[in-house]
């Protein structure tokens, strides 16, 4: 059985930085990542993924600004979020994927970030 805790969201204001971190149980995935659901949109938009050799992958909006990082010996995924806007405010979402199709997401967890 899979269990993913996700811990690290709290309330930051806009050029601050944040950590986040997410601990799987249950078994290794092959790629590990974030998503975010903004304020009146649907969850789904990626933030940055992470494979078990370490391929990562990052949205635009992103890029340069967070980095994703993963333990595969403890099952975790870390992302490092740097020069945060306002528009980085959303529930971010830690997920795992086992091929060829199941996924596995946290509980969510709030960062807000006041202008």
């Amino acid at each position: 059985q899979v269990h993913m805790v996700e811990s690290g969201g709290v309330l930051v204001q806009a050029g601050g930085f944040l950590n986040l971190s997410c601990a799987a149980t249950g078994k290794i995935f092959t790629s590990m990542g974030w998503y975010r659901q903004a304020p009146g949109k649907q969850r789904g938009e990626l933030v940055a993924t992470i494979t078990t050799v370490g391929i990562s992958n990052y949205a635009d909006s992103v890029e340069g600004r967070f980095t994703i990082s993963r333990d595969n010996g403890k099952n975790t995924v870390a992302l490092q979020m740097n020069s945060l806007k306002p528009e980085d405010t959303a529930v971010y979402y830690c997920n795992a994927f086992s091929p060829p199709l199941t996924n596995y997401w946290g509980q969510g967890t709030q960062v807000t970030v006041s202008s």
